[in-house]
């Protein structure tokens, strides 16, 4: 499933980004995430294994979730995460060779930035999905800021120290949507404790609606 498929079927726009997962261990995960409610999964290329667990979680979520793969940071990698049925890619960077290269192979992207030199430069490499990384660095008051000058279909992630304390700021100063990692997952972490993160999480987006 691509990104607008797990939208339209009503799902939250956060990305559960599992940095460090295991493969034997990420479709149980997968499994508890798309049942609390997330169905938008990254698994970033600095994880063990991450084209297996890519793959692995594609074939057992296809019809359920959307499945990506993160800090790709080369055409390479691109092909892998393509090659493994990953159907968006997440980048901590805006490098046009990936962004293009990753669209031609037909994946959605998010590419990250965090000036507005880097963000015109994804938006005319092709991205209307944009990921300001580190989110929480420059804070919500900085997401309205490069908003007021970017392209008006252009989508704004925030990644980076956004949870459920500070979802409803970020959402009112204009983000689409959210990433988020060591706080829904680290390493170690259960499924049924990824669950209970997830939940909260999902029930913090709800609140902030309106």
């Amino acid at each position: 499933m691509k990104i607008a498929d797990v939208l339209a079927q009503g799902a939250v726009p956060v990305v559960a980004i599992l940095r460090g997962v295991e493969t034997h261990e990420v479709v149980a995960i997968g499994e508890a995430l798309v049942e609390a409610g997330v169905r938008l999964i990254e698994v970033p290329f600095n994880s063990p294994d991450p084209a297996g667990s890519i793959a692995a979680l594609s074939a057992a979520l296809e019809d359920r979730a959307a499945i990506g793969g993160g800090t790709v940071i080369s055409t390479g990698l691109a092909e892998d995460l393509a090659g493994a049925g990953g159907t968006f890619m997440v980048s901590p960077n805006t490098d046009h060779a990936v962004i293009t290269h990753s669209l031609a192979l037909g994946m959605d992207v998010l590419p990250g930035f965090l000036t507005p030199t880097e963000a015109f430069a994804a938006v005319s490499a092709g991205a209307r999905d944009l990921k300001l990384f580190p989110g929480s660095v420059l804070g919500a008051s900085y997401v309205k800021a490069i908003l007021d000058v970017l392209p008006r279909e252009t989508r704004v992630w925030a990644v980076g120290g956004v949870g459920p304390a500070n979802i409803a700021e970020y959402r009112k100063a204009g983000v689409f949507g959210i990433g988020v990692g060591g706080s829904l997952y680290k390493p170690g972490d259960t499924p049924a404790q990824v669950g209970e993160k997830a939940r909260a999480l999902v029930a913090a987006w709800a609140a902030s609606e309106g």
